[in-house]
């Protein structure tokens, strides 16, 4: 009679564990999120030294007008008044563009955020410099205070949203939370300015 042939067992398929014992691929690690380390210390940086020169600049009582307006205030009033405007439509387009106006999301939503919101701080700019020239970092009263303070403030977190905007694989709630940041600083301002102002004086150029 022949011999019996002895067939070889096939070894079983090494697991990940011996994989991992032996320097295997180890598994792939989650993705870091973006610092936002920097953008917040500029944006701190643009509000304190804003509020700095605020303080030690002497004020010259004018530093911004158009013909037509019967003072540097008006021009600041309506500029601001301007602004607060394009900063609405910068929120409505925005919440159309996440989604949270329902079936409401024009294909014109985007272009319609970007360039409100470049007019709306277009509009800040010579409102900052009447302020902060001509009359300085105001705090002889609570309503003065606060608009000093949230103008400052205003400037440095759009300073942090700019250099955030850049940055890819945020956290799905940075965006939203900086940009209604944004948002609400420049409300502010205009209720300790523009609406003080209607409110106390009447509307007039």
């Amino acid at each position: 009679m022949g011999s019996a042939r002895t067939v070889p067992r096939r070894s079983p398929e090494p697991t990940v564990e011996v994989l991992r014992d032996f320097g295997g691929p180890p598994p792939s690690a989650p993705r870091r999120r973006p610092s936002l380390l920097v953008p917040l210390v500029v944006g701190a940086g643009v509000a304190v030294a804003l509020g700095v020169y605020g303080r030690t600049h002497t004020p010259t009582g004018i530093a911004v007008n158009v013909a037509g307006f019967s003072s540097p205030l008006t021009v600041k009033v309506w500029l601001g008044t301007g602004a607060a405007f394009f900063a609405v439509i910068q929120l409505i387009t925005a919440l159309s563009m996440w989604g949270r106006l329902g079936g409401f999301s024009p294909s014109w939503a985007g272009p319609a955020h970007r360039w409100s919101g470049r007019i709306a701080f277009l509009l800040t700019v010579p409102v900052a410099v009447h302020c902060l020239y001509a009359l300085g970092f105001a705090d002889y009263d609570t309503r003065t205070l606060l608009h000093s303070l949230l103008g400052c403030f205003f400037f440095g977190v759009f300073a942090t949203k700019m250099l955030t905007l850049p940055k890819r694989g945020l956290a799905g709630w940075v965006l939203p939370v900086i940009g209604g940041t944004v948002f609400v600083a420049l409300i502010g301002i205009f209720l300790t300015s523009s609406v003080w102002y209607f409110t106390t004086f009447g509307f007039q150029l």
